[in-house]
């Protein structure tokens, strides 16, 4: 926008200057000429006198020699022969211009201008007492018809520059003032985009970016009082979990011993400890800090979680590149709520005896996760992506998979469905450890995932399998979906 209008002043204000300068040029120029030939007027109007009194010689050298042009030899009086005395006429100074111009001046009786070597002629005819018509030839050099002109136009040229840069600098200044509130604005906008919910636009400026400044302001409070009711309407929702978690927690204390008692007692445990982390979340008024955690660790963790079921319907499972520490910029609360919503949805979506894989491969900046199974497959993986998508039925995948993709788009990847080598659905969790990607490196963020896959194809298959094996207990109640 200020380049817009230094350019829109720029081309104003250069034609304003040629529209003017031009013809005052010229104009300066016909003045320079009209000078020079009315002082050479004035010069031939002198010996007027003297030609009017006598013709004799003498006297008249005298007269053109006491004349400026006549003293410097740029005047000449042309004498006519008198009547009845053939060869009486003579000329005094140096002539320079044509014969037949002479003449003509001679006839017509009024002066006129020819060309001569190097200037001007300007002839002057003059009425002599015998009645004859004697013409006074006063040069003009070429120098002293333009004497000044240039001078004038340089000056001209000048006024018009410092004309056009102060009129450039103007608009400038102008045009920051404009594009200053915009700037703020964008930036605010961008600020309120990362979560800084306390940016505010100073209404400034024109009035029209004093009108969006205020309406930027009234949208930002608008937004923190959504999200302060949205996290206190969380926090009281899972307050209200707390009646039900304790009856749950102290019917598991009088399950007695055995696994499917200290399975149902750890997952009473863990959802009091969710239920927790969400009201704490739900009340802080700062977007949580991740501290990351081990996926290998978590997704062990889980898988034996889930492998009691697994084994209870005959499912073989199998594990890879889970035999070392790899840390991601994820919370371990949220990544096992990741892998649950996957694992569920394999457990409750495909026939029992299915078998299922998870597999971890590690790129030099990014960890692909892959959640692998034998069943039917999704027909529609793009549908299955969009939240809420589907009422629970067959292939309906509910809000789990918008859980693993927040979780995933949080670090800057991507949540992909696919068909995987077992012949069913192949859920693939692209997880960055540069954290988010801006928009400016997504050529790039593009190349790390191809990367990434081509380590993954390379590692897979001749990665050993670790089995997940555990104390057949009783059967679980099947886990409701994420």
């Amino acid at each position: 926008m200020r380049w817009a209008l230094v350019k829109v002043c720029l081309a104003v204000t250069a034609m304003v200057v040629v529209a003017f300068a031009v013809p005052l040029g010229l104009v300066v120029k016909e003045l320079a000429r009209d000078r020079a030939f009315a002082d050479a007027e004035r010069q031939a109007a002198t010996i007027g006198p003297a030609l009017a009194i006598t013709t004799e010689r003498a006297r008249l050298q005298r007269a053109v020699a006491s004349t400026q042009a006549g003293g410097d030899g740029r005047m000449a009086v042309h004498v006519p022969d008198e009547p009845g005395r053939p060869g009486s006429g003579y000329d005094i100074g140096e002539s320079r211009a044509a014969q037949g111009e002479l003449t003509t001046a001679r006839r017509l009786g009024r002066a006129s201008v020819s060309d001569a070597p190097g200037g001007y002629a300007l002839l002057q005819p003059t009425a002599l007492s015998t009645g004859q018509v004697a013409v006074v030839e006063v040069y003009v050099p070429r120098g002293v018809v333009t004497s000044g002109v240039t001078t004038s136009w340089l000056v001209l040229t000048g006024v018009g520059l410092a004309l056009i840069v102060g009129a450039v600098a103007i608009a400038d200044r102008l045009g920051t003032r404009l594009v200053r509130p915009a700037g703020r604005l964008a930036g605010a906008a961008h600020d309120l985009g990362r979560g800084e919910l306390g940016v505010r636009v100073p209404e400034d400026g024109p009035a029209e970016l004093r009108a969006a400044a205020a309406a930027f302001n009234s949208m930002a409070d608008q937004v923190v009082q959504l999200l302060a009711s949205e996290r206190e309407l969380a926090a009281d929702l899972s307050h209200r979990l707390r009646t039900p978690l304790t009856v749950l927690r102290l019917n598991a204390a009088s399950l007695g011993e055995g696994p499917a008692a200290d399975q149902t007692r750890a997952a009473v445990a863990q959802l009091e400890r969710e239920v927790d982390q969400i009201i704490r979340t739900a009340r802080q008024h700062k977007t949580h800090t991740r501290s990351g955690c081990d996926a290998c660790a978590v997704i062990r963790e889980r898988m034996e979680f889930w492998s009691a079921l697994a084994e209870d319907e005959d499912r073989t499972v199998r594990l890879a590149g889970v035999d070392r520490t790899v840390r991601v910029p994820v919370a371990r609360a949220e990544l096992a709520a990741a892998l649950d919503a996957l694992l569920g949805n394999v457990f409750r979506h495909t026939p029992e005896g299915t078998a299922l894989a998870v597999d971890v491969h590690t790129g030099e900046d990014s960890v692909i996760i892959l959640v692998s199974d034998a069943g039917p497959g999704i027909e529609d993986p793009d549908a299955a992506l969009r939240r809420g998508h589907g009422d629970g039925g067959p292939g309906s995948t509910g809000l789990g998979l918008d859980i693993v993709r927040r979780v995933a788009e949080s670090t800057g990847g991507d949540l992909r469905i696919g068909r995987s080598v077992l012949g069913g659905t192949e859920v693939r969790v692209w997880l960055s450890l540069t954290g988010g990607a801006s928009a400016g490196r997504g050529q790039r963020r593009r190349g790390r995932k191809k990367k990434a896959r081509g380590r993954a194809g390379a590692v897979g298959p001749e990665r050993a399998a670790t089995s997940v094996k555990q104390a057949k207990p009783v059967k679980p109640a099947k886990p409701a979906e994420h």
